[in-house]
């Protein structure tokens, strides 16, 4: 039976990866909308905890690998620069090859990362394992953003939201759930192939379900072209929005990236942190009050300039906080940032997508991912070089003030805007 599974699925996902008419296989279901959406939230979430797993396990690695600054920023942004390279080529694939192709795809690719970072031995090899998990990420960004708004077609606040809570949400946990595995035996090895088995579970329901066609399904010898790599373009109905859910979503994922990579170790000797399970919570503090943020705080587009106000202020204060040992400042200052970024992020992100119609939904989002991406990749491999070369304390205190001032830049140009359409 399993095998029979396992060729069923395969012939289904090559039909639809060559732009075929499918029929309907005996080992498929055809499920409800709520059952879909959780299948569509869970893979988003999951390809997100799977990316941020090693989070806490930066110093140990570190350590073993003998990596420094430079080297663990190089490794995190590997996953970054992967990202942002498949986000500019495949953003549009699930157009043209279903969404249910594009995250079985995306899921298959993200297990083989996860593995070949569980047994790395060098940089190389972590980079490698770290790449193929961005290629994942970039595959599925489109496909379950677009998917979700498919499947709430007369709530597509709402699709926003889950689309940014399933992200938001296992970037959060990711750090987490790595700090509670490491302490079991196994150690990093652990942590992956938990992350590898719980992939293969929401892989089982996703493979067999009954795919919906794709929106753009190419004619024959038009399925190469329809693939090619296309040149990143801006709605010019949305051209303000778009650029300014951009510019926040860089400058979020630049404070995250830092969060995410070095500041674990930072945090360890700031405050005498020695337990990865606390190291992985302060980590993904911010990112849990982000995405849950994002679900239960309401307001319309004057919340922007609020939440950025928000990051301006509490980028500053968790410096201060670290310099000084001061931990309870530190989580005030994280929550304070989780939420600032995640009411500013949220509600630029749904003003940019409601400006855009259907055809243009899943590009577009793969775009503003594309140059949010963007601020964990340079910023964060920029902050790594300075530490190595001016010192720790010293940089992160200049890089907070940097983000700082971009947040402060862009609470004006956000309320000047809503100034202006009042």
């Amino acid at each position: 039976v399993v095998a029979t599974l396992i060729l069923g699925v395969n012939l289904s996902v090559i039909s639809e990866l060559r732009m075929q008419p499918m029929n309907h296989r005996v080992l498929s279901w055809n499920p409800g909308l709520t059952a879909r959406l959780v299948i569509t939230v869970a893979v988003s979430f999951l390809l997100l905890v799977g990316a941020n797993l090693a989070t806490p396990l930066y110093p140990a690695l570190q350590a073993e690998l003998h990596l420094g600054a430079m080297g663990t920023t190089v490794a995190f942004a590997s996953y970054v620069c992967s990202l942002m390279l498949f986000l500019s080529t495949v953003g549009h694939w699930s157009d043209h090859i279903g969404r249910r192709a594009a995250l079985v795809v995306a899921v298959v690719v993200s297990i083989a990362g996860t593995l070949v970072f569980a047994s790395a031995s060098n940089l190389l090899e972590l980079c490698l394992g770290r790449g193929l998990q961005g290629t994942g990420v970039a595959l599925a960004t489109g496909a379950s953003a677009a998917a979700l708004r498919e499947l709430l077609p007369s709530r597509p606040e709402w699709a926003s939201r889950f689309t940014l809570l399933a992200s938001s949400g296992g970037v959060a946990f990711g750090p987490v759930l790595g700090g509670a595995l490491a302490d079991l035996p196994g150690g990093r090895h652990t942590v992956f192939v938990v992350q590898a088995f719980l992939l293969l579970l929401v892989l089982i329901p996703l493979s067999t379900l009954q795919a919906r066609p794709a929106i753009a399904l190419a004619e024959r010898g038009q399925r190469s072209k329809a693939l090619a790599p296309r040149r990143l373009g801006i709605p010019s109905s949305a051209r303000e929005q778009f650029w300014l859910a951009a510019l926040v979503g860089f400058l979020s994922f630049a404070i995250f990236g830092f969060v995410l990579s070095l500041a674990p170790g930072y945090f360890a000797g700031a405050f005498g942190l020695e337990s990865l399970l606390a190291i992985g919570l302060i980590a993904g503090l911010p990112l849990g009050i982000s995405a849950l943020s994002q679900l239960v705080v309401r307001g319309g587009k004057r919340l922007l300039p609020i939440g950025l106000g928000l990051m301006a202020t509490s980028t500053v204060g968790l410096a201060v906080a670290a310099e000084h040992r001061q931990l309870a400042w530190a989580i005030a200052a994280l929550v304070l940032l989780g939420l600032g970024q995640g009411i500013a992020f949220r509600t630029a992100f749904a003003s940019a997508v409601d400006a855009v119609s259907d055809q243009q939904h899943a590009q577009t989002v793969s775009t503003i991912y594309l140059v949010t991406y963007l601020g964990s990749a340079v910023p964060v491999i920029a902050l790594g070089w300075a530490v190595g070369v001016f010192g720790q304390q010293q940089s992160i205190l200049v890089f907070s003030l940097f983000c700082s001032a971009v947040a402060a830049a862009l609470t004006i140009w956000a309320w000047t805007g809503l100034r202006r359409a009042s």
